[in-house]
Parts: C-alpha cells; structure tokens; sequence
C-alpha cells in the first residue's frame, strides 16, 4: 500500500519507464535513417563523442525515473484517489482531453524551465549538446521531473486517472522526439500553426538571442501564440545551437550539476536576500552590485567553435562497444528491476554510472582512466557473477565463462588503445586543444 491507497494494478505499470523500452528500436532506427540522409547529403549533423553523450543522458534520466518514478506518480494517484473534484470516465475523448491539458501545464514546466534558474539548472542538461539531431532528443536531465512533478497534479485533482494521465504523458513526450531534426523543413502552414514542428523546435534550441526562451509548447504550439513566447524560424538566421556557456564536457554527472556549481559560486559573493532570489531569479540576473543582469550576447560564427574533446581511433571503438554493453545491461536492469534484491540494485545500478563517466572520460583522454576502467571492469565481472551464483545459480557457469570472456576481450582492446593513446601523446592537453 502506498499513500493509503490500494487496487493500483493498472496504475504501477506507469510507475516504472518499462514501456520506453518497447521504442528503443524505433529511436535508433530513426537515428540511422537521420545519418543516412545526413551523409546522403553531405552534411555534418552527428558526432560519435556527442551523440553517444546525449544517449548515456537518456539511459541515466530512465535510470533516476526509476528511483523517483514511485514517489511522483504515487503522489498523482494519491491526489486523484483522495482529493480529485470530479472522476472522469477514462474514454477516448478523456484522453484527448488530458493530452491538451497536459501540454498546456508542460508548456509552463518548460517556460519556467527556462525562466526560473533552479529549474533551468536540471531542464538546461537538454540543451547543452551543441548539435541538433534526434539524439538531442534522447538527452535528459536525470533531476528535473522531480522538481517539476508538483507542477503537474492539478491534472489529477481535476479527475483524469492515473492511467490516461500517464498515456497522455507517454504519447505528449514521444510526440516531441521526432521534431529534433535538421532534416524535415517547414511544413504545411496549417500544420505549423497548430503543432509543434522541427523549425519550431530547432528556434527554442538556438542559442541566438532573438531565439531564445521561444517556443516552449510540447505538441500544441497555440500556447506560444497566446502566451507571447512564439517566434517563427527565419531563413536567413544561422542557429548556434547549445548553452550560451558552452558546457565543454563529457562527463554526465558534470552535465547535470555544473549549473548549480555555477550559481552557487556566485551567490557566495552576494547579501543573504539575493542569495535566495539567485534560485528563482531568471538566468542571467545578478543583482546591481554584481553588474546587474547579463543578456545573451549575439554568437559570432566565424569564432565559435563546438567543444569536441576527442580520442583516437582504437578507443572510439572501446568506447562504443562499452556504449552497447551499458546499453543492453541498462534494458535489462530495467526490464528485471522489481525482480532483483535491493543489493544488487544498488550494485548495479552503481555500475551502470560508473560506467557512463568512463565512457565520457575515454572521449576526453583523461589520465586516469586506465586505473578507474580495470577496476571497472574487475567489479563488473565479480558483481554478475556473484549474483548469479545466489539468485540464478542453473545460468552460473555459462555466465562465468562468457564474463571472462568478455572482460578478458575488453582488458586486450582497452590495453591496446591506452598504449596507442600513449605512443601518439594524445594523453596531452594539447591533444584536446587541438580537436
């Protein structure tokens, strides 16, 4: 029982990210077909070391969903169980219904995402790649839907049901995978009007001033148009896309704190009133001691340059084996998670993100990755084993030999491009300066 309520079958199905599992295929069917037309047509869309930052983001926000997704969606049921107003029958217009309502409370989470810098501090992991492509998509903060969840429950108060609530948010968030493209251009004008599209979308991911804090709505773009934060794709605008403070980072962990690390660095320095304005103060401000508030500056393109730390050859293939390895291990974490002991949930769920920092690390040449990954490696091997031994002991022995196996394959491959990192230099700062 949770909350004081029971007779959750229907509704704890929501309460675990199962059902994004069933459209990875999809996801990376159309991220192929993206980079086929990319190449297709000559043009430079994608990025191993970015797209494979943006799709560990997206493991590790299903990951903290499931550590937060009980508490959140335990609150709705909660709310709708004890305080709704009215219980609406859940039917096909019902859901509809919630679809535009949810949207409506997404697009104020999203604006005072933007607006609001405690918010922004977790939603700004989204915008940090500073690519634009389906992957973009995929990379999530791991913390913003708990500190937005409150946003939400008036949906519940009013009567919608935890399981159409939920539909709604599954269908509002898959609706805004596909408009992270450079491929599709405009479309119809009606269709424009009315819905949130890739030309819309690429303008709220500029970084240009004249773009920014635009086009915030999920799927229904007539909340822009009536709230004053719409603004149309012009065709002779350049977008720079990205954070105005470039993130210059690998590490996933770094990606969904630095903003945090930033405010506080700064509101160190400032009166006790202002520090606590420094949380919901728009981003940007400071107070008038300080040099008051900083604008976007305008980006000069002849300048700018994407951070691209970057390693040699050998270990971008060390690191995207590791990327599927996580990839598979996550699924199945998943997919199994309330059949496992508490222990080795923890257990593994600490593997997965070590494993994504040293993923991030390799692409960054840092200097101690080799201590940190055969460590890794070693833990990895002795935590599957030992699990199967007390909980799956009949899969024992095939487990023991293909984990050796495998950890001896990753210890030869990694060996291997350490050195050849080592025998070019590219252990060296001058190594990244230079990419």
């Amino acid at each position: 029982m949770l909350f004081g309520f029971s007779n959750l079958e229907a509704e704890i199905s929501y309460m675990n990210p199962i059902y994004m599992l069933l459209v990875i295929p999809f996801f990376f069917l159309a991220m192929g077909i993206e980079w086929a037309y990319m190449r297709a047509k000559k043009k430079n869309w994608y990025r191993i070391n970015d797209s494979v930052n943006n799709l560990i983001l997206g493991i590790g926000q299903q990951l903290w969903d499931l550590v937060f997704k009980g508490v959140t969606f335990g609150v709705y049921i909660w709310a709708y169980n004890n305080y709704s107003v009215f219980k609406i029958q859940a039917t096909w217009w019902s859901f509809i219904l919630c679809l535009i309502v949810f949207d409506l409370f997404f697009y104020w989470a999203h604006r005072w995402g933007h607006e609001v810098n405690i918010f922004w501090g977790a939603h700004s992991v989204h915008h940090q790649s500073e690519e634009y492509n389906l992957s973009v998509a995929l990379r999530q903060s791991w913390f913003h839907h708990i500190l937005a969840f409150f946003i939400f429950i008036p949906i519940p108060l009013m009567g919608f049901d935890p399981v159409t609530f939920g539909s709604a948010a599954l269908v509002q968030t898959l609706y805004q995978f596909w408009i992270h493209t450079k491929a599709i251009g405009k479309l119809p004008r009606w269709f424009e009007f009315w819905l949130n599209t890739p030309s819309h979308h690429r303008v709220h991911h500029a970084i240009n001033p004249a773009y920014i804090d635009k086009n915030h709505a999920g799927v229904f773009m007539i909340w822009d148009r009536l709230f004053g934060t719409f603004k149309e794709e012009e065709a002779d605008t350049e977008i720079t896309y990205g954070i105005t403070t470039q993130l210059k980072s690998w590490n996933a962990a770094w990606a969904n704190m630095h903003y945090y690390v930033e405010i506080f660095q700064k509101a160190r320095l400032m009166k006790w009133k202002d520090k606590l304005k420094m949380l919901i103060a728009k981003p940007g401000w400071l107070p008038d001691y300080m040099g008051g508030f900083e604008d976007a500056k305008e980006v000069d393109t002849n300048s700018y340059k994407k951070y691209n730390a970057d390693t040699n050859k050998w270990f971008k293939i060390y690191a995207i084996i590791q990327f599927i390895i996580l990839l598979a291990g996550s699924v199945d974490y998943m997919a199994h998670f309330n059949e496992i002991s508490m222990f080795y949930k923890v257990v593994f769920f600490l593997l997965i993100l070590i494993t994504m920092l040293i993923t991030g690390a390799i692409f960054e040449n840092k200097r101690w990755i080799a201590y940190a990954e055969y460590t890794r490696l070693a833990l990895v091997m002795l935590s599957l084993n030992t699990f199967y031994y007390f909980w799956h002991l009949s899969w024992f022995n095939v487990t023991l030999v293909l984990s050796i196996i495998a950890f001896l394959g990753c210890v030869a491959l990694f060996t291997y491009s350490y050195r050849y990192m080592r025998h070019l230099g590219t252990d060296l700062a001058t190594f990244n300066n230079r990419t």
